[in-house]
């Protein structure tokens, strides 16, 4: 069967509903209805029957479904320049929050030096979601052990008003607040980000199990 068959097969009209409602700019006839077990499991299966170069080929994909099966198999690819090459063909075609966040290519660990500079490209671009997924790629890969103060500014210098990547740049100071909190915290005392951004980036600090509960009542200060 093809990935659109397999999808199809695996519909919940449910749960369909919900994600019309969770993805509200997005063209609900585009939308099928599968969870992300069941896309995972097709992706890996498209990717272990060696299918998957012509689907990945295909673009540009009709339904979100067809979308982050895509990036699912594209995050599987193990060899670096493979990799990133289908990252940039298909980062064009990401136009929702749930494409750019569920997919983390397993291969980007082992070259972050290699790495970095497509993420600062991918954070200065004008599509918002190739700037979200950079912004995700420093807070995943970039955070612990590789981390530098300098990767604090590259977000917090990022312009725009849009929802998801104001909420991007939250989501990562907040995370940030967590691991590298001397470091991040300056940006909060000093109201370096925007007013909605710190604020949000504030809120989800405090909702975080990873921040402790003396460094959430600081933080409840700058409100």
């Amino acid at each position: 069967m093809s990935v659109y068959e397999q999808l199809m097969h695996a519909r919940d009209e449910k749960y369909r509903q919900f994600q019309i409602k969770l993805v509200p700019g997005i063209d609900p006839d585009t939308i099928i209805g599968v969870r992300t077990p069941a896309m995972r499991a097709i992706a890996k299966d498209v990717y272990r029957n060696g299918d998957w170069e012509a689907f990945l080929d295909d673009l540009p994909h009709t339904y979100l479904e067809e979308k982050l099966v895509h990036f699912f198999i594209v995050a599987m690819i193990r060899d670096f320049d493979s990799c990133i090459a289908r990252v940039e063909e298909f980062l064009p075609y990401v136009d929702c929050w749930p494409i750019s966040d569920q997919a983390t290519p397993t291969c980007f660990k082992k070259y972050h030096e290699q790495l970095l500079p497509y993420i600062r490209k991918w954070m200065d671009s004008d599509h918002v979601y190739t700037a979200r997924f950079g912004m995700r790629m420093l807070m995943n890969e970039f955070l612990d052990a590789d981390f530098k103060e300098e990767y604090l500014e590259w977000v917090a210098d990022k312009q725009g008003e849009d929802y998801y990547l104001k909420m991007m740049q939250a989501w990562y100071f907040a995370t940030a607040l967590a691991k590298q909190y001397d470091a991040t915290v300056t940006y909060i005392e000093e109201h370096r980000l925007s007013d909605w951004v710190h604020k949000k980036s504030i809120q989800k600090a405090v909702e975080s199990f990873r921040v402790s509960e003396e460094h959430k009542a600081y933080l409840k200060s700058f409100r």
